[in-house]
């Protein structure tokens, strides 16, 4: 049912590039929430204390995901929009490079970890937030994805946490 609200868009960002695009899951309320309920489905709430979204399409899955799990949401932003102390990461991803941080205090020692985004293609910006995550003293208790692009293997990126993705292309 959810890959029928995805739509393929050519050439973006730049050519060569077939962009999923989540605007038309979105906009429809009624399955924007059964995808919700579905991300939920994946990983049982039991199994971690804190969410955390990257900036900017995981903020959409990850924040509405806690509420729902009753669990608290932690942003890892791109650099600059953090007010407080905070620590970076850069990688990797298949048309750039760029960094992302998390604030010094956003996870206690020890707290279990979903880190929640909207696609896995490469597995760089996951594998970034991953490193962030234990750097300030979390523990990854799994990855979680609306959907997984298979053909760019980011899922050997991620090789010793959980992944779990709703829709494979």
């Amino acid at each position: 049912m959810i890959e029928r609200y995805i739509r393929d868009v050519p050439d973006f960002p730049k050519p060569g590039i077939l962009f999923k695009d989540i605007t038309p899951l979105l906009q429809d309320g009624p399955a924007f929430a059964h995808c919700i309920d579905q991300l939920l489905a994946l990983v049982p709430p039991s199994s971690y204390d804190v969410i955390c979204g990257i900036e900017s399409r995981g903020f959409l899955f990850g924040a509405p995901l806690a509420l729902r799990a009753g669990k608290g949401f932690v942003p890892i932003r791109k650099p600059g929009k953090l007010p407080y102390k905070s620590v970076s990461q850069s990688y990797d991803l298949e048309y750039g490079t760029d960094r992302i941080e998390i604030h010094v205090d956003a996870v206690a020692k020890g707290q279990r970890v979903l880190i929640v985004d909207d696609v896995l293609a490469t597995g760089g910006t996951m594998g970034a937030a991953v490193k962030l995550v234990r750097q300030v003293g979390g523990t990854v208790a799994g990855t979680c994805f609306l959907m997984e692009l298979l053909f760019l293997n980011g899922r050997q990126r991620l090789s010793d946490v959980a992944v779990h993705s709703l829709v494979k292309y």
